[in-house]
């Protein structure tokens, strides 16, 4: 099972592109399209509406919309769920006037969507050949796929404070001696050694689960194709973006200029050579602009050369 990643500035065409290449290789293997981006074009692009749902094309292709918002909402009681049940010994904190403000916290979103890419690798794998997820723009694409390198980091820290607090609690309670009845019955949710305490055994799960998923990422079965258009603006965007990709060991598979006509020819020249530059050993392929939009896939405009767009041809 392969993983694609379709992304760039908004507006570039990469949900078309995503589109494209997921109608070509559904002609001889079994492919999953997931839309993340809030602005959801996907069932446009196929002349159906999803609503945040999915739907089957054909027997090898099926369509998905991520409701960010639903997202969000989903993942950020889950955690809240675990937080409350891990710290109930502390209600008397008022913990729900803490969490009531959580969901306005920077990361929500970013770390919802990252769930979702999880889960959809995790249940999904199995049943396609590959996976292509359409990305929201540059900023909060790299923002989820930076999160679990980030995250590991964050893990080990928050660890070696809990492991801190544990030795103290034990400590304490050598020194104090045998505690009462009353003092036991206080004392029943609180840990003294790793193998009993939850928020350890948690964390320690978490950072499992999110190295398995930075080496999914960064292996051989994964990669990012960057969809830019024969501008500036999109140029800016696209270098943002290979620099930050570089920073998080990402692999970019593959370039695509698209809206490439004849009358913006040499600024696409010049903006293809500079992306050239930082990446060297990326394909590059153009895509012609046209004013023949229609409905649908079966049409020349997309056809994006298969030993390109399809993973069974990536260079390791």
């Amino acid at each position: 099972m392969r993983i694609l990643f379709y992304t760039g500035k908004g507006g570039v065409g990469k949900s078309t592109m995503a589109a494209s290449a997921a109608w070509q290789l559904s002609k001889r293997s079994r492919v999953l399209v997931v839309s993340l981006d809030p602005a959801h074009n996907l069932g446009d692009i196929f002349c159906v509406r999803l609503d945040g749902k999915e739907k089957r094309m054909n027997d090898n292709l099926l369509l998905r919309e991520v409701d960010l918002h639903r997202l969000s909402r989903d993942y950020l009681e889950r955690e809240i769920g675990v937080l409350t049940r891990t710290y109930s010994y502390l209600q008397t904190l008022n913990l729900d006037r803490y969490f009531s403000v959580l969901k306005y916290s920077p990361g929500i979103e970013e770390y919802a969507l990252l769930t979702s890419i999880e889960e959809t690798i995790r249940k999904d794998g199995a049943d396609f050949d590959t996976i292509i997820f359409d990305t929201p723009p540059t900023g909060l694409t790299l923002r989820f796929l930076a999160l679990p390198q980030i995250t590991i980091t964050w893990i080990d820290r928050l660890a070696q404070i809990r492991r801190q607090i544990l030795d103290k609690r034990h400590t304490i309670r050598k020194i104090r001696g045998p505690a009462t009845e009353e003092e036991k019955q206080r004392e029943e949710r609180l840990a003294y050694d790793e193998k009993d305490d939850a928020v350890l055994q948690r964390l320690m799960a978490l950072k499992e689960n999110y190295e398995s998923l930075t080496g999914i990422l960064q292996g051989p079965d994964c990669g990012v194709i960057l969809v830019f258009n024969p501008d500036m603006l999109s140029l800016r965007e696209s270098e943002r973006l290979v620099d930050g990709l570089r920073d998080i060991n990402l692999p970019l598979r593959l370039l695509i200029q698209n809206k490439v006509a004849e009358e913006n020819l040499a600024v696409a020249d010049q903006v293809a050579a500079e992306i050239r530059k930082m990446v060297r050993e990326v394909p590059l392929i153009r895509v012609a602009l046209s004013s023949n939009l229609a409905c649908g896939l079966d049409s020349k405009l997309y056809d994006i050369p298969e030993d390109l767009v399809t993973p069974l041809h990536w260079r390791h």
